[in-house]
C-alpha cells in the first residue's frame, strides 16, 4: 500500500500553498542578498554581514567559510580570489544552481519537485565537506 502524501500546511494562506511560491521567495531573497552584498565588501570589516557560527563556536574554518567572499568576486569578476575564498564551494555553486534552477521551473509549472539523493551520493557528499573542512584548517 502506497504511503500517503504528506498534508498541505493548511495554515498558510492559499497563495503561499502554491508549488511556485517557495522557490520564487527563495530566489527572491537570493537577488535581494546577491543586491545587498555586491555593494558591500565582505572582505572589509564594518559590515552587516552574519559571521560563521561554526567558525564562532570553534574557532575552525567549515565547509562553507569564504562563501559570502567567494560571491562578492564573482560578481565584481575576480574569480582567481574567489578560487582562493573557497575552491570546493565555487565548484559546487553550478549544481546548487542547477537543483535551485530545476525546483524554480517545476513550481512554475505547477508541480511540487524535490532532489532524490542515493544514500551513497548523500554520504559522498558529507565525506567530501569533511574532508574539506580538514584539509582548509591543517594548512
Amino acid at each position: 500500500m502506497p504511503a500517503a502524501p504528506r498534508p498541505v500546511l493548511r495554515w498558510l494562506p492559499p497563495a503561499l500553498r502554491r508549488p511556485e511560491a517557495a522557490p520564487l521567495a527563495v530566489c527572491a531573497a537570493g537577488l535581494a542578498g546577491a543586491g545587498y552584498l555586491y555593494v558591500t565588501d565582505p572582505h572589509e570589516p564594518g559590515h552587516l554581514l552574519p559571521g560563521c557560527p561554526f567558525r564562532f563556536v570553534t574557532g575552525l574554518l567549515c565547509p562553507a567559510c569564504g562563501g559570502t567572499r567567494m560571491v562578492y568576486d564573482l560578481m565584481h569578476g575576480h574569480f582567481e580570489q574567489a578560487w582562493l575564498d573557497n575552491r570546493m564551494l565555487l565548484l559546487a555553486a553550478p549544481f546548487a544552481l542547477a537543483l535551485l534552477g530545476r525546483w524554480a521551473l517545476e513550481g512554475l509549472r505547477g508541480r511540487r519537485w524535490r532532489p532524490r539523493l542515493r544514500p551513497r551520493t548523500q554520504a559522498l557528499i558529507l565525506l567530501l565537506a569533511v574532508a574539506w573542512t580538514v584539509a582548509r584548517n591543517l594548512r
